[in-house]
């Protein structure tokens, strides 16, 4: 489990454990937020190509898919 302050993960660095499309390091480019300025998700956007996937931003809690930093 990747401990994650919410405050620091716009423009954070991540590691897919395993690739697809040969997409394995990531940065956080932007964070949706609710009304309440409660964080919901992000965007994350692929080094090698720039392609841009929005997701839970508690889904890069699971060490099992992400990493911290780049590998």
């Amino acid at each position: 489990m990747n401990q994650i302050n919410p405050n620091k993960l716009l423009l954070s660095k991540w590691t897919a454990v395993k690739p697809k499309q040969k997409e394995r390091h990531f940065i956080v480019t932007k964070l949706i937020r609710a009304e309440n300025e409660e964080i919901i998700a992000c965007e994350l956007e692929a080094v090698i190509n720039k392609n841009i996937y929005q997701m839970d931003w508690q889904t890069l809690k699971d060490s099992s898919c992400w990493l911290i930093g780049w590998h």
